[in-house]
């Protein structure tokens, strides 16, 4: 009787040490599962977990630009996602090649001193307590590709990598019916003399405030196929 306590008590514990072990990984994949590279650009994500924040790194370089690719880029509640770069680096650009909008719910965050730049064809939207950490300039479209003098960097043809060298971008082209991009209960912020850019289908602002002393603010809303300019992203 002895030893078939001591084995169904064995056997109990370990059940419970397995069911407990999915529950943390189906956790840790949930969490994981809001940035997902889609192993175009050699995107990574590292998991910060002392300051509840996850670090982006990898991705490629082109003289002074890095760039970045996913299939899924959100930003979970309480959460922080940040960008990091080697000094030399001015501007980020972050794509999203999947087929669903992508959330900010907590931190979206550079760093060091480099522009950020996110497009998503299908749309983004920021919701509570949504807030910017960067030095540099910040937009967030639904264009379909930024466009270069000599390359454009797609959203739906992943197989072309940016050239050795790549210079400032020129503009956004936009897909017939872009995605929208909403703000609620978010605050958004560039530091004096940078550019905040929101440019979408339907821009959307609810209960929502946008301020820097100093900076620029855009807003544009498309509805059809077409191509913005870039006039105000200057190079740290």
């Amino acid at each position: 009787m002895k030893i078939d306590g001591l084995t169904k008590y064995i056997t109990s514990h370990l059940f419970l040490q397995i069911f407990i072990g999915l529950i943390t990984t189906a956790n840790m994949q949930m969490v994981t599962a809001q940035l997902t590279p889609d192993n175009s650009l050699n995107s990574t994500v590292r998991n910060d977990t002392v300051n509840n924040r996850d670090i982006i790194e990898g991705g490629a370089i082109r003289g002074s630009n890095l760039f970045h690719s996913f299939t899924d880029f959100n930003v979970g509640a309480d959460r922080g996602v940040y960008f990091s770069h080697p000094d030399n680096i001015g501007n980020i650009f972050t794509r999203v090649t999947g087929s669903n909008p992508s959330s900010i719910l907590g931190t979206l965050g550079v760093l060091g001193n480099a522009n950020l730049f996110l497009i998503n064809p299908h749309g983004i939207s920021f919701g509570d307590n949504a807030r910017l950490d960067v030095k540099g300039s910040f937009m967030a479209s639904s264009a379909d590709s930024i466009i270069f003098d000599n390359y454009e960097f797609n959203s739906t043809d992943t197989t072309v990598e940016p050239l050795l060298t790549v210079n400032i971008p020129r503009g956004l082209r936009f897909r017939d019916h872009p995605g929208n991009i909403t703000l609620t209960n978010s605050s958004l912020t560039v530091p004096e003399g940078k550019t905040l850019a929101l440019i979408g289908g339907d821009v959307s602002l609810n209960n929502t405030q946008i301020s820097s002393r100093g900076s620029t603010v855009e807003l544009g809303g498309l509805t059809s196929i077409f191509s913005v300019t870039i006039c105000c992203f200057k190079k740290v």
